[in-house]
């Protein structure tokens, strides 16, 4: 192990300058402060976000020369605008806040920039931002979630019909495992939009996307079914997760394009 740290922040300049490298990766965790329904608090995506990317640089971070920023709180949470103690930036901000990000990174010797993404309603945005940087400032960019998002064709568990995308059972048995004493499982009630689960083509997951806010399913402003959470599955769901974000850091590793060199 080394004897210095992997969060970047607790660098002093001297050793950063001879650290980082044009092999280096830097990983910038992206959370949410948002209503997560009843039963989970505003920091839910935040937390595994951060969680996920910490164990995973904890790991591989020397092999592979990874380095962990300081998560981002804020991001794009605007479907939860109608609850009070959201907070959120506008499309229009956090694009210019990725792209600042990216502006500095790429004023390092590093040449690669990952955002671990752990709120959904960020994915298309920061997509958007990885081309942005890509062309002004010529990083390689990506993104990477803790899970794929139902909505964005990852996996939820059948008694959600798929449709398990806010506050319903992973999300629910990740913070079970991560941080108990943040939920409230006493409040955890079903809300599953099932006037959708025939339609082949609109719905969470399908074909066809549409325009939502959270509180357009139900008062309660969660979309899924976090009765099934346990903590023992979250613990498996966290396990996943950080596997599944190493090796994506080894092939991020060894990750180029053929004009690279030919810098936008």
């Amino acid at each position: 192990m080394t004897s210095f740290s992997r969060h970047l922040a607790e660098l002093r300049a001297p050793d950063f300058d001879r650290l980082v490298t044009d092999r280096s990766i830097f990983v910038q965790p992206l959370g949410a402060v948002e209503q997560h329904g009843p039963h989970l608090p505003f920091n839910t995506d935040l937390l595994i976000a951060d969680r996920v990317a910490t164990a995973a640089v904890e790991r591989v971070g020397d092999e592979l020369d990874v380095w962990l920023l300081p998560p981002l709180a804020y991001t794009k949470s605007n479907e939860h605008a109608w609850s009070s103690g959201t907070i959120w930036l506008s499309a229009t901000t956090l694009l210019a806040v990725l792209d600042d990000i990216g502006r500095c990174v790429a004023m390092t010797d590093a040449r690669k920039l990952v955002f671990m993404n752990g709120h959904g309603g960020n994915s298309a945005l920061v997509g958007v931002a990885n081309r942005e940087i890509r062309l002004s400032h010529g990083l390689m960019t990506f993104l990477a979630h803790p899970g794929v998002p139902p909505d964005q064709g990852g996996e939820s568990p059948a008694s959600e019909l798929g449709m398990g995308i806010h506050g319903g059972t992973e999300e629910t048995s990740l913070m079970l495992h991560l941080a108990p004493d943040l939920v409230d499982m006493s409040t955890a009630i079903r809300n599953v939009p099932e006037q959708l689960a025939d339609n082949k083509h609109v719905r969470f997951g399908g074909t066809v996307g549409f325009g939502w806010l959270s509180n357009d399913f139900g008062p309660d402003g969660h979309i899924g079914d976090p009765t099934d959470a346990t903590a023992e599955s979250g613990a498996v769901l966290f396990e996943g997760a950080v596997e599944a974000f190493c090796e994506a850091l080894a092939e991020i590793a060894e990750f180029d394009l053929p004009m690279t060199g030919s810098t936008p």
